[in-house]
């Protein structure tokens, strides 16, 4: 081998736990990408001899890079995070799929809903990038400093501040999959029966419902409080005919991937917290579920499942 491929083989080692960063301070799978790549090519043009430590260097370069983005999203005053659901990640409902490669296990890692995400769209880029980095990933903040250029200090006071608005902000999910799924499938029975009782004992009573259909379609619709969202998941019962509802892990946590005659029609998550559903989040907007890799759900275990 090349001392290039060499490199590019080094560097394909890192690729799955530097997207699962840039995916967690973008909140999309595209410009995770993009941002991953960047780093290639400056790892491509750079003296990889002199670099002690790889990883920590390229962690560096994508995080620079995404705040470089996220920075850029506030000058242009983009369409924020709030106005829109970030890309889901759809895996299998197992827990532990032996068919997910490396870039979806460590995306589906961790448990980082959709109702997280949004709510860290709602950080300045420096916070949610010291948040990201210290408290989803463990890098201390001698290292993160130098990025934010502030002091480690500093950057401790923006991950704290950070720390302190998603905490309550961002329903805190079960640790049980299994338990999740038997909430969702609970909430799913109520919604099909059309008992509004049944549906306010699986909600929590400020639980949080929305839907991204898209801007050429309404845009995002936000529900707030159990009775409302009760109501709202009473016409689940209108579905249209040849709709199936299939099981599937969204970020971490138990979904929905809901086809009408194999055409995807919606991806759901649900957060669960404390046993009862606080966030329901359905991406319906059919421009961004045309882009969305649902390759994994295909797949199959080596048994046969």
């Amino acid at each position: 081998m090349t001392p290039h491929d060499l490199l590019a083989d080094r560097f394909e080692g890192h690729r799955p736990r530097l997207k699962a960063v840039a995916y967690r301070m973008l909140g999309s799978l595209t410009e995770a990408e993009d941002a991953v790549q960047e780093a290639w090519l400056r790892l491509a043009r750079s003296d990889s001899g002199d670099i002690a430590d790889l990883g920590a260097w390229l962690t560096t370069v994508v995080s620079r890079v995404c705040l470089d983005v996220l920075r850029a999203r506030k000058a242009l005053r983009e369409e924020p995070l709030e106005a829109r659901l970030p890309d889901p990640v759809v895996g299998r409902a197992e827990a532990a799929d032996p068919a997910a490669g490396p870039e979806q296990e460590a995306l589906l890692a961790d448990s980082v809903g959709l109702a997280l995400l949004v709510v860290l769209e709602s950080l300045s880029p420096a916070e949610r990038l010291a948040f990201v980095l210290h408290d989803m990933f463990g890098l201390p903040f001698e290292q993160i400093a130098p990025i934010v250029e502030r002091t480690p200090v500093a950057a401790k006071k923006l991950a704290s501040r950070a720390r302190q608005r998603v905490r309550g902000a961002a329903p805190t999910p079960d640790p049980d999959l299994a338990g999740q799924r038997r909430v969702v499938e609970a909430f799913l029975a109520a919604a099909r029966e059309g008992d509004f009782g049944a549906l306010l004992a699986v909600l929590d009573p400020d639980v949080v419902l929305r839907a991204d259909r898209g801007l050429l379609t309404g845009g995002m619709k936000v529900v707030r409080g159990a009775a409302d969202v009760a109501g709202q998941a009473v016409a689940f019962r209108r579905s249209p005919i040849g709709a199936v509802a299939r099981p599937a892990l969204v970020n971490g946590l138990a979904g929905l991937v809901n086809t009408v005659e194999g055409r995807l029609y919606s991806v759901m998550s649900f957060t669960v917290s404390d046993g009862r559903i606080a966030a329901i989040d359905i991406l319906a907007d059919p421009d961004r579920l045309a882009a969305l890799d649902l390759t994994p759900l295909e797949r199959r275990s080596p048994d046969g499942d």
